[in-house]
């Protein structure tokens, strides 16, 4: 196994294809799991002549878990981001394509922010700019979102078919899939306490509107017109804070990229990377 190191809080991370050409760095959203971007998902992306690199945040999966005691969430989205550099510089990546999922995409949006000289570009799915006003939930959906899960395995299950019913793309809803990659998820590391810290660090941030206008790494903007946890309205106003950036409304799509998603996804994703390497390859 692999992992990063970031002060006291260890990555783990995994790669595949070629990392010596452009490298898409995935980011995962609230308490998702790397293995969220299924092995199957990955190779499209390699397909495409891109390398990869996918990785655990803190607090979920293999990387490290972090203390619960005190009021205050202990640490930020800029942690986070910061993390993200660690795993760069552990895979030996100057710079990558950051492409971000939800609570990911304000990691990349951070990373854009804080860290521009390591990114060549960045992809903010699903997300939003921290902005009160914009990327609005809809009570059910916010409700499925944050009720505990139960603690065994078949009850997890169960609750994640449930909850991922109300925010999923339900023209593409496989419930036998959704409950193939929670099993493996519940296998792998189950620690609600991890998302509910990852939450609060969240919630506390701060809008990056008013820095992601002064970002000048190419960005890509995709959002679901179905999306019922963050209304397009906040991709739309990412779009609008990031200079030169392009937004995407892909149709059908909510909060989640099953395979039909994901191969529409992977397309839009491919195309922003290797526009942008032809311009950084020009004369």
């Amino acid at each position: 196994m692999t992992f990063a190191t970031n002060g006291r809080v260890e990555l783990y991370y995994e790669s595949f294809g070629d990392l010596a050409g452009p490298v898409v760095l995935l980011v995962n959203g609230l308490g998702s799991q790397c293995i969220s971007f299924t092995d199957e998902g990955c190779r499209l992306l390699v397909d495409e002549g891109l390398g990869v690199v996918r990785f655990d945040n803190r607090d979920v999966g293999l990387s490290t878990k972090l203390d619960t005691s005190g009021s205050t969430p202990p640490y930020t989205l800029s942690d986070m981001a910061a993390d993200a550099v660690a795993v760069l510089d552990r895979s030996g990546i100057s710079r990558a394509h950051a492409v971000g999922f939800s609570m990911g995409g304000a990691i990349v949006q951070l990373l854009a922010i804080e860290h521009p000289d390591r990114l060549a570009s960045l992809t903010s799915v699903m997300s939003t700019t921290g902005d009160r006003d914009v990327g609005h939930g809809d009570r059910r959906a916010l409700e499925a979102l944050i009720a505990p899960p139960p603690t065994d395995r078949a009850g997890y299950i169960d609750h994640q078919v449930a909850v991922t019913r109300v925010y999923g793309s339900a023209d593409h809803f496989d419930a036998r899939r959704v409950a193939g990659l929670a099993g493996a998820a519940y296998d792998r590391c189950f620690c609600p306490e991890g998302k509910a810290r990852q939450g609060a660090a969240a919630a506390a941030a701060a809008s990056r509107s008013p820095k992601l206008r002064y970002v000048r790494v190419p960005a890509l903007v995709l959002h679901g017109d179905r999306d019922p946890l963050i209304d397009a309205s906040g991709g739309r106003r990412t779009a609008e804070a990031i200079p030169g950036a392009r937004i995407q409304i892909i149709e059908g799509m909510a909060h989640d990229y099953p395979p039909p998603v994901w191969q529409t996804i992977v397309g839009l994703v491919a195309a922003h990377v290797h526009q942008v390497e032809a311009g950084l390859s020009a004369p």
